[in-house]
């Protein structure tokens, strides 16, 4: 698995950076355990504003880890499980790569 463009190179970066962020961390893992839900009811038991918490479900869609759905007057916000899925599907890639190498540096040493 390469990556075709600097586009889809920028794209992961992009999520991977979305994630390292222990809050956004925190909101995907509240939204992906059901049904969209409203900035009040993330916020909700949080030391972080409402405000705040809008900011990081901002970067998560951005990253598209995260869509907003407009409901009434309100907006809530869905997971996206697409986005991990291709990086998980990128990380065995680049662990199998690894493997690889090892087994012939392994090779190379022991003969």
């Amino acid at each position: 698995m390469r990556l075709k463009s600097r586009a889809e190179l920028k794209e992961r970066a992009s999520v991977f950076a979305a994630l390292g962020d222990r809050t956004r961390l925190s909101l995907i893992g509240k939204l992906s355990n059901g049904p969209p839900q409203s900035i009040s009811r993330l916020a909700k038991g949080s030391t972080l504003t409402r405000q705040a918490i809008t900011k990081h479900l901002r970067v998560l869609e951005s990253a598209g880890v995260v869509h907003s759905i407009r409901v009434g007057r309100e907006s809530q916000f869905a997971f996206r499980p697409e986005p991990l899925k291709e990086l998980r599907s990128y990380l065995d890639h680049v662990s199998d790569q690894w493997e690889h190498a090892l087994a012939r540096l392994k090779s190379f040493v022991e003969n």
